[in-house]
């Protein structure tokens, strides 16, 4: 876990991967969690039993479920001392790469591309957010998420 002691320390990093995340691993109760909460019952995603002998061999989930989850792979990876509070500005660009089967264990990489001060004690950064899955060498997602910090030390 990185922490940031001011906005100026943010700024430095620039053009760096900033950090990477912990593992975590996607179930099937949260694969039917996000199916029930946006109405995407799709058999691909809420039946194994058909899934595994669909296109993929398993349940994979929601490429939404996993774009969902970068707040919690932000959470767990960096911290800006002295913040109040942090915002989802946006996205730039998503691409879902490759799927997500139920079961897999995913990180994120995270590359601070841009960030700018935002007044009155704002920050507004723009990540470049890799999600990888345990032993796939290519990613399942790749976003470019803004995100904005209020309250920080300048």
């Amino acid at each position: 876990m990185k922490t940031f002691h001011s906005y100026s320390e943010v700024l430095s990093c620039i053009g760096q991967e900033v950090a990477v995340s912990d593992w975590i691993t996607i179930t099937q109760a949260q694969v039917q969690l996000f199916a029930d909460a946006t109405g995407d019952q799709q058999w691909i995603h809420t039946d194994p039993e058909r899934a595994a002998k669909g296109p993929f061999g398993a349940p994979i989930a929601h490429g939404f479920l996993t774009l969902s989850l970068l707040p919690q792979l932000f959470a767990r990876s960096f911290a800006i001392e002295g913040s109040r509070m942090g915002v989802n500005y946006g996205l730039n660009r998503v691409r879902f790469t490759s799927p997500v089967p139920v079961g897999s264990r995913l990180r994120a990489r995270m590359t601070l591309q841009a960030a700018e001060r935002v007044e009155p004690d704002g920050l507004q950064m723009t990540w470049l957010v890799t999600v990888e899955r345990e032993g796939s060498d290519k990613p399942v997602c790749v976003a470019e998420s803004l995100a904005r910090n209020y309250g920080a030390a300048a």
